[in-house]
C-alpha cells in the first residue's frame, strides 16, 4: 500500500485486487461507479513501473469495464492520469453515460457528458453509503 492508496480509503474501499494493482471505489463520485485504479508500487511515474505491472493493466481493465458494464451500463470510460495531488501511479476511472444513473435512491448525473467528466460534481459517499457502494461494485466484479 502507498499514500495514495490510503488516501483514497484502501483497504476500506477495495473493490478488487491484482498483482500489481488495487481497485477502488471513488469516495465523491462524478458519476456512479468511478473507480480509483492504483498501482501498488511506491512509482510516482507511469514509466518507472515494471514489466509487469504493465502487462498486468490488461488484466485489469478488462475487469473494470466488464464490471462496471454489468453496474452502470455505461457508455464510453475514460482512464484519468492526474497525479497532481497525489504523487503515486494512479487513474481515476469515470464511467460515462448520457443522462442520470440511480442507485440506493441517489440520483448520479454524468455533468460533463458528452465532453470531459466535471469532477467537481460529485456525490460523496462515506461511513454505510460508501461501504454499501463498495460491496455492490465488488459484487460486479464476481
Amino acid at each position: 500500500m502507498n499514500g495514495t492508496m490510503e488516501k483514497f480509503g484502501y483497504p476500506a474501499t477495495l473493490v478488487a485486487e491484482f498483482d500489481h494493482w488495487a481497485v477502488l471505489a471513488r469516495p465523491a463520485q462524478p458519476t456512479l461507479g468511478s473507480l480509483v485504479l492504483a498501482a501498488k508500487s511506491e512509482a510516482t511515474a507511469f514509466g518507472d513501473l515494471t514489466a509487469e505491472a504493465h502487462a498486468d493493466l490488461k488484466i485489469v481493465t478488462a475487469a473494470i469495464e466488464s464490471a462496471l458494464g454489468k453496474a452502470v451500463s455505461y457508455a464510453r470510460i475514460n482512464y484519468l492520469m492526474l497525479m497532481m495531488v497525489d504523487p503515486h501511479v494512479h487513474f481515476h476511472v469515470i464511467p460515462r453515460y448520457e443522462g442520470t444513473r440511480e442507485w440506493k435512491g441517489r440520483e448520479f448525473v454524468d455533468c460533463g457528458w458528452p465532453k470531459v467528466p466535471d469532477l467537481g460534481h460529485a456525490v460523496s459517499l462515506e461511513g454505510p453509503d460508501l461501504a454499501e457502494l463498495v460491496t455492490w461494485i465488488r459484487q460486479a466484479f464476481g
